[in-house]
């Protein structure tokens, strides 16, 4: 049976809700990733904004204010980063007194009662979880760095036609490709929330993984914040282009 796999006495519907699970992870994050273009989202909207960031740094002469926001950023991605492996240590450390902690679990009227085996698989899955997330931002931290790089080799103003529209697309690309990675692991906390609900049972699962992906589009399309931001890129794309139309 495929539930041997996963334990002796897992279910179909265990089964069922793990798949559940990584499908809509996955499906959610290649969308929202790959597959979205132009303005329909948050984080669409901030591809726009953060070329017109650029855009308006290469007409500065001090680039510090650019850097410092840049750098805030980053201290974001090393706290979480850095609370990611407390997290890992603490789930690992755990399998050291697993027995107690499955012992724990099951007395818990609400949790599902499963067998030491199953309850070990269920805290894998924590901690595979966490290790994507801490890739995920440990890789975003080198994409900021090379952001940097690129902003520190900027041309001085005044940076005009083909020059600054390149310019200003390969630094803006670098930053949201760091703001992607940092984005992913911010959303495997989200679902390790939901992959905690698999303590409680296999429907659990199911509902707190719904429940996450609506969460996360709402706030990504349908939020005050996302109204606000799109205002916001009307009105940058309103503005003509600083190379000309014809890219000059």
């Amino acid at each position: 049976m495929p539930t041997d796999l996963i334990a002796p006495d897992a279910t179909p519907l265990d089964l069922f809700a793990l798949c559940w699970f990584a499908g809509l992870w996955g499906v959610y994050t290649l969308i929202q990733d790959q597959v979205l273009r132009g303005r329909r989202g948050i984080n669409q909207h901030l591809v726009v904004i953060r070329r017109h960031w650029i855009d308006r740094m290469l007409e500065r002469d001090n680039r510090i204010m650019d850097s410092q926001l840049v750098g805030h950023t980053m201290s974001s991605a090393t706290f979480f980063a850095s609370t990611t492996m407390l997290i890992l240590a603490g789930l690992i450390g755990s399998f050291g007194a697993i027995d107690t902690a499955h012992e724990i679990i099951s007395h818990l009227s609400i949790m599902a009662k499963t067998s030491r085996d199953f309850f070990e698989v269920k805290m894998a899955l924590l901690v595979a979880i966490f290790i994507y997330i801490f890739f995920k931002f440990t890789w975003s931290l080198r994409q900021f760095n090379y952001t940097i790089a690129l902003i520190g080799s900027a041309p001085m103003p005044p940076v005009e036609g083909e020059i600054r529209r390149v310019t200003s697309e390969t630094i803006s690309g670098s930053l949201t490709l760091a703001i992607l990675a940092f984005n992913g692991g911010l959303r495997g906390y989200y679902f390790a929330l939901a992959a905690l609900a698999w303590m409680i049972g296999p429907v659990a699962l199911i509902l707190a993984t719904a429940g996450v992906l609506v969460v996360l589009v709402r706030r990504q399309g349908f939020s005050r914040s996302e109204r606000l931001i799109s205002r916001q890129t009307d009105l940058l794309e309103e503005l003509p282009k600083p190379w000309g139309p014809d890219g000059r």
